[in-house]
């Protein structure tokens, strides 16, 4: 028997306010629905720098299984690097975005990298994100072999080669989408300029097989790179901030508690803003297991006490001064998870 598993990171997601930044949250693994490897057991720890997850798999029937385990990022627009729109690291050339490690029953796994270049889909508001990154847009990766360009983020090499095309390239590189151009105002002393308009998707993958009723322990962990911005809360919340009750649960409780970490020490004319992180985690590719997570584990950690988080789940307990725990049996997530994380401004 063969399958597939895949572990897919929610996109850039909408800015928490009009200061914002693009990231790359995270969500499981996801698996081809089967009958034959349950999940046994999940313990998911999530940080504002860090994620990482241990699994205890079985074959719960007389064959071995083996497939491709793969954990692709999500789609990183070139043009949000020109823009410096994501939380991503400083040197972009490097090929693992996020520095990603496995390990397999407690031996670390030799991880192959490849990545692809797409034109992303319009993203469709209402639809799992889950469903959307299985097919995150046209392969063009030939298109930009084509021209010499590299799979990189790196913008000043992307420019440079671009800027270098043929008029015929430059005109047919524009044709397939994949680049536009500036033309420039030499009155104005303004040179010409180059925008490549596709997306890298990076994916890490190796082959896995699961012995015959035997159990695998499979554990992964990244760095967090999460969305955020800017944030301004207001108490009660004002029209506008509906949006983030809802997404978030946010309580009158917890908005007493981000008007505290908050305020602003010269008063309230001056505003009151911190900075906001969102963390995305898609539970529900659990469900393409063979059966309910036996044993599901979260924990969250908010990195500081002044920090405020606020997520929409049930039973979640305070076990120390900045992490909480959830707790599931026999668990069959029926909503993701979006967690809000607010740390008040650094003041002088």
């Amino acid at each position: 028997m063969r399958l597939t598993l895949v572990a897919l990171c929610a996109t850039a997601l909408p800015a928490l306010a009009n200061d914002g930044f693009g990231g790359l949250s995270a969500t499981g693994l996801k698996f081809d629905q089967t009958e034959a490897v349950a999940m046994e057991e999940e313990r998911l720890f999530i940080g504002l720098d860090k994620i990482s997850v241990d699994y205890v798999f079985r074959n719960t029937t007389g064959k071995d299984v083996t497939g491709e385990v793969i954990f692709p990022l999500p789609p990183v627009s070139v043009w949000s690097t020109y823009e410096s729109m994501m939380n991503l690291p400083e040197d972009l050339s490097k090929a693992d975005l996020v520095d990603f490690t496995a390990m397999v029953d407690g031996v670390p796994v030799k991880v192959t990298i490849d990545r692809i270049a797409v034109l992303e889909e319009p993203w469709e508001e209402g639809r799992a994100a889950s469903e959307q990154y299985d097919t995150p847009g046209r392969d063009v990766t030939a298109e930009l072999e084509r021209f010499g360009l590299p799979l990189t983020l790196e913008v000043d090499r992307i420019r440079e080669i671009l800027l270098a095309l043929s008029p015929e390239d430059r005109a047919a590189a524009k044709a397939a989408g994949i680049a536009d151009f500036y033309e420039g105002d030499p009155a104005q002393n303004v040179p010409p300029d180059a925008y490549g308009m596709w997306s890298v998707l990076t994916r890490y993958h190796w082959t896995q097989t699961f012995p015959a009723g035997k159990e695998v322990r499979i554990s992964h962990s990244y760095t967090n790179r999460p969305p955020g911005g800017l944030f301004y809360w207001a108490d009660p919340p004002e029209d506008y901030q509906a949006y983030l009750v809802d997404q978030y649960c946010i309580d009158e409780g917890t908005s007493k508690a981000l008007m505290k970490t908050l305020k602003n020490p010269e008063g309230d004319e001056f505003g009151n803003f911190g900075t906001a992180w969102n963390i995305a985690y898609v539970l529900r590719t659990a469900n393409s297991w063979a059966g309910p997570i036996g044993k599901f584990t979260l924990t969250l950690d908010k990195g500081d006490t002044k920090n405020v988080i606020s997520l929409c789940a049930e039973g979640v307990k305070k076990t120390g001064p900045t992490t909480f725990v959830i707790e599931k049996t026999d668990y069959t997530p029926d909503r993701d998870l979006e967690v809000l994380i607010v740390q008040p401004m650094a003041r002088d």
